[in-house]
């Protein structure tokens, strides 16, 4: 019998994808989701459970159900910028929230547990490209959430014998190759989708923070990871702690940076569509280079990135924007929202 994996935030932009992961690898995806910020059409690769974390009563429902196997755990609020205006927000979502996910699993016997982390727990590296050794020291409360709920999966590991992966990521991007889903948030933060609206003319124009960094070409640099590679290294993770992995922090990236200018330029190759920006200052507390070293994942868990060369990102990410019942969005006009 095929074991069932609770995947919280299932119905988000990495959640559906690893949930089309694991149906693929033989499991059955149980999808949790309060449909805040995910969408139920994601849902497509087992049964969906509309509900959230805080509803301690509907979590016992779910374990004892479905018979939990694991989890993957997703469900939280990621906008940096809101988390700096209201903690509070963030820290009862991302972090009181889970802690109940944690005591619903001690109750159920339940102790294994793939967790969305994030680059975000280092805050400024000292070193690039960054190991999973370097110091985290977040600069903002969505950082300190993901950092927290790291530091409590240790303790929930000595008392309650749990074993878990804590996978930092950086920038998840693209969409399924099949184009069965994609990226679909509101609002919209993500630089890809951004600089592909642009280029479709659904915005006027997008702005690029920064211009004087200590970069070739002056513009911040980040590690895109492609958003199935992401799906597979988490099911690889699961597979890990089912076979006695040990409790493991892993960076997932590419270990190669592009630069905004760089994304830019990619988008009008792979759409031949002329992308319209403005140039302005930089934003308070962004690094110049955000860059992983992804060495130890992939040894740890035989795990390789297939799909996330810039032209493959781009060209997903494009397709699936393309898609004609992803042709209305839009913005108002004059509206400018940023990477």
């Amino acid at each position: 019998m095929a074991e069932h994996i609770l995947v919280t935030g299932g119905a988000g932009y990495i959640g559906s994808h690893t949930c089309k992961a694991l149906e693929r690898q033989g499991y059955v995806p149980v999808a949790l989701d309060n449909l805040v910020y995910g969408h139920r059409q994601a849902v497509k690769w087992g049964p969906f459970i509309e509900g959230d974390l805080a509803d301690r009563t509907l979590l016992g429902k779910v374990f004892d159900q479905y018979e939990i196997k694991s989890v993957i755990h997703f469900a939280a609020y990621a906008y940096v910028g809101e988390s700096m205006q209201d903690p509070g927000k963030y820290f009862r979502n991302n972090v009181i929230n889970t802690l109940q996910l944690l005591e619903a699993m001690h109750q159920a016997a339940v102790k294994t547990i793939v967790f969305s982390s994030s680059c975000a727990t280092y805050g400024f590296p000292e070193q690039s490209p960054i190991t999973e050794s370097e110091p985290q020291h977040p600069v903002n409360p969505y950082g300190e959430s993901k950092l927290f709920v790291e530091r409590a999966l240790g303790w929930y590991a000595t008392a309650h014998g749990f074993r878990y992966a804590a996978l930092r990521y950086f920038n998840a991007a693209g969409a399924d190759p099949d184009v069965d889903i994609g990226e679909n948030h509101d609002p919209e933060t993500h630089l890809i989708p951004l600089v592909i609206q642009a280029a479709l003319g659904r915005r006027d124009t997008i702005e690029i923070y920064g211009t004087d960094y200590p970069t070739d070409d002056g513009t911040a640099i980040r590690d895109y990871i492609h958003v199935s590679d992401l799906a597979d290294a988490h099911v690889k993770a699961l597979c890990f702690l089912e076979d006695n992995g040990t409790s493991v922090a892993l960076n997932l990236g590419t270990g190669q940076g592009c630069s905004v200018r760089e994304m830019i330029a990619a988008v009008e190759r792979t759409t031949g569509c002329r992308v319209p920006f403005v140039e302005t200052s930089r934003r308070a507390g962004d690094p110049p280079v955000l860059v992983a070293d992804a060495s130890k994942a992939r040894a740890t868990l035989a795990w390789e990135p297939q799909f996330s060369d810039l032209d493959t990102i781009v060209t997903t990410a494009w397709k699936w924007f393309d898609r004609p019942d992803n042709q209305t969005a839009s913005v108002s006009a004059g509206e400018k929202t940023t990477p």
